[in-house]
């Protein structure tokens, strides 16, 4: 994976580290650097992490990283910037806060940086294991992660397809919005013999194009947001595909309007997920353990747990 966008100082901390653990690198102008590492927020120094503030690495500014990440070409990562992130080789995916220039209610661009969050992406084989075991070993089927952030959703689209892929030969279209699931570069991540990958900015109208050049079984994107991106969903659905996606989103209000079969909730790293039927009945079994975590999850949803009330789609 490539990180050498990064400042010098904060490439000999990384280095010192095991990236496998590496989730998030923060950098913030004039503050300690700071990474999410098995987990939890360390700060960094130059040796690795670093309990002591005073031995954290400052951040100077972050325009220059943000450039380097971009190899100059602004032009290039435009559209991107006007959704808060960019996404660079490899997957890695840079969140970038500043000055938001709005534009009919719109972010133009993104000026004067002053924070980055860079997300390094893993490859978790068998993640996925517990979901395809119950939802798609049998045949395939439609169902939407949904989580807060940061609880491995685009980790588990991507064995998913890897699962699918070899599991049933289907054809599996990767719908990659954002670059994060296949990475920047096809080859990047090993996603099986019977997976195409299309790249867009738009849902709708890449999907609708893609449906009839490349006749999928199976669509798989990312973070649904908007009536676009549910517009999007129905009309694979209409067309007899099944749809695997990720979103933000946890109000059931919202998710149950949307034409899947099941719903996942991600509990986190290492925890096992809870499924529900199209009715948010509880489908799995409370007691089983999930080859990727021993922790169990009960049937009780908590009143207001994750919940985004002012997201629709």
């Amino acid at each position: 994976m490539k990180l050498a966008f990064l400042p010098q100082d904060v490439l000999c901390g990384i280095k010192n580290l095991n990236i496998n653990f590496l989730t998030e690198i923060r950098l913030r102008r004039g503050q300690p650097v700071m990474v999410e590492y098995g987990g939890k927020y360390c700060y960094l120094g130059r040796s690795g992490i670093t309990a002591v503030k005073n031995s954290a690495i400052i951040c100077g500014g972050v325009a220059e990283t943000l450039n380097k990440a971009m190899d100059g070409c602004v032009y290039s990562y435009a559209e991107e910037l006007k959704e808060g992130f960019i996404t660079v080789e490899g997957g890695v995916r840079i969140g970038v806060a500043g000055e938001y220039v709005t534009e009919s209610g719109r972010i133009k661009t993104i000026s004067r940086p002053t924070s980055l969050n860079i997300r390094i992406p893993h490859v978790a084989f068998g993640c996925s294991q517990y979901v395809y075991k119950m939802l798609f070993k049998k045949s395939l089927t439609s169902a939407l992660l949904f989580s807060r952030p940061g609880c491995g959703k685009t980790t588990m689209l991507r064995d998913l397809a890897a699962n699918i892929s070899r599991g049933h030969g289907a054809n599996v279209l990767i719908l990659d919005v954002r670059n994060e699931i296949a990475g920047a570069t096809d080859e990047f991540y090993d996603l099986g013999d019977t997976v195409d990958v299309v790249r867009s900015c738009d849902k709708l109208s890449s999907l609708q194009s893609a449906v009839r050049a490349m006749k999928p079984d199976i669509v798989i994107t990312d973070e649904l947001y908007g009536k676009d991106d549910a517009a999007a969903v129905k009309f694979a659905r209409d067309c007899g595909i099944n749809v695997i996606a990720s979103s933000h989103v946890c109000d059931r209000l919202a998710l149950e309007k949307l034409p899947f079969d099941y719903y996942v909730k991600l509990n986190g790293i290492n925890l096992q997920p809870e499924i529900y039927d199209k009715d948010f009945d509880i489908v799995s079994d409370n007691s089983a353990d999930d080859v990727c975590g021993s922790t169990a999850f009960g049937g009780k949803k908590e009143e207001g747990d994750c919940v985004f009330p002012a997201l629709r789609i």
